[in-house]
């Protein structure tokens, strides 16, 4: 064996590693435990409270303030490089391009996630905190500067577009339940799971898909302004037609899918 396929059998190892697979499990609970937070605050938005800010750097936030919440914040931060790590080995050694390209996203998502949380803790929270509506404008403004800015902010408004109308497919088909250990599963704990997962992806979907629509609308307007974060899609719900109700009920959804991903935690086949 040369040295190059030395270092791909190590590496594929690492990837198939039982410490991975804990890393990753761990990524998924960190994944829920932001995801519930997240849906919490937008209800609260859906009740009143405006001054909520319903993204990861207000449940990060919320985790900063509480007893111990350093040592949460080290474990989501642990977590979510594990699930950026697992998913850049499915990446590296996944069979399919579509899969390998959806993981990569993934893999960059929740690299994110790891670097901003890492921040904050360690201090820098700037970029943790930070609202992710003048994330999304601010990137967005940059980008239009440049030549072909416009078209390339169109192109991530549909990706997003087309990311959210997946995540909505992969709830209404149940195809989730490809992933899951559902024959160590109890017939009611499946229809439980099932549930949650049906009602949060599709939930989650929402969110993504309309956050996609305003970043098309931005690149259509040429107005990086009209593109939004998190917080300011989830916002822009409380502001339609019954829109506290429209708002509470994806609130419960996200909440919903972030006690999936508590079940995934245990459940999902790595």
């Amino acid at each position: 064996m040369d040295l190059g396929q030395d270092a791909k059998a190590t590496a594929q190892r690492a990837a198939n590693s039982r410490w991975l697979e804990w890393l990753a499990r761990l990524g998924l609970v960190a994944r829920g435990v932001v995801y519930l937070l997240i849906g919490a605050l937008a209800l609260r938005i859906a009740l009143g409270d405006s001054g909520s800010q319903a993204d990861q750097g207000g449940a990060v936030r919320a985790i900063a303030d509480k007893p111990f919440g350093s040592m949460v914040l080290w474990l989501l931060a642990a977590g979510f490089t594990g699930l950026a790590l697992w998913r850049f080995s499915e990446t590296a050694f996944g069979d399919d391009k579509g899969e390998r390209a959806k993981s990569f996203a993934r893999g960059l998502l929740y690299a994110f996630f790891a670097v901003t949380t890492f921040a904050f803790v360690l201090g820098k929270s700037g970029s943790a905190v930070q609202d992710s509506d003048e994330k999304s404008t601010g990137a967005t403004a940059q980008v239009m500067e440049h030549g072909g800015g416009r078209t390339a902010v169109a192109v991530a408004g549909l990706v997003l577009i087309g990311i959210g109308c997946y995540m909505a497919y992969e709830g209404i088909t149940r195809k989730f339940l490809e992933e899951l250990r559902t024959g160590e599963m109890s017939s009611s704990v499946r229809r439980v799971v099932e549930k949650l997962g049906v009602f949060g992806s599709v939930a989650r979907g929402v969110v993504f898909g309309l956050a996609g629509v305003f970043v098309l609308y931005a690149a259509i307007t040429f107005d990086p302004g009209k593109a939004k974060g998190l917080d300011g899609t989830l916002r822009s719900l409380a502001d339609a037609p019954l829109g506290p109700y429209l708002l509470g009920l994806v609130a419960i959804g996200l909440i919903a899918f972030g006690a999936f991903s508590m079940c995934e935690a245990r459940w999902r086949r790595l």
